[in-house]
């Protein structure tokens, strides 16, 4: 099985605490890569999650399924308290629209 390490979701961001760019893998929560310039906290974080994924092939472990891969319903159910119902279902009223389209538009802002 070929790793596929280049569809995972990656993401560089700046570290206060570190004083470095950090690499990032949403896959992987628990890994990440510093280093001096977001191109090179790039390389690592990938290189490290490469690696990973080697040693779990070998293990015979599962290997998580990227984030872009995966099918999504467009459904998914959100509990909020009865008064944000209310106000939700009443702006929804208020704007001639269902509560979900109120809703989705809050959420897609």
């Amino acid at each position: 099985m070929a790793l596929k390490n280049d569809r995972y979701t990656y993401r560089v961001t700046w570290s206060d605490d570190d004083n470095e760019y950090v690499g990032l893998c949403a896959e992987f929560p628990s890994l990440s890569w510093l280093d001096e310039s977001p191109e090179a906290a790039l390389k690592g974080i990938r290189k490290v999650v490469e690696d990973v994924l080697k040693d779990m092939q070998k293990e015979g472990e599962a290997i998580p399924e990227p984030i872009a891969s995966k099918k999504y319903s467009g459904k998914f159910m959100v509990r909020v308290p009865p008064q944000i119902h209310q106000k939700l279902a009443i702006q929804a009223a208020e704007s001639g629209i269902s509560l979900n389209r109120l809703v989705s538009s809050k959420l897609n802002t």
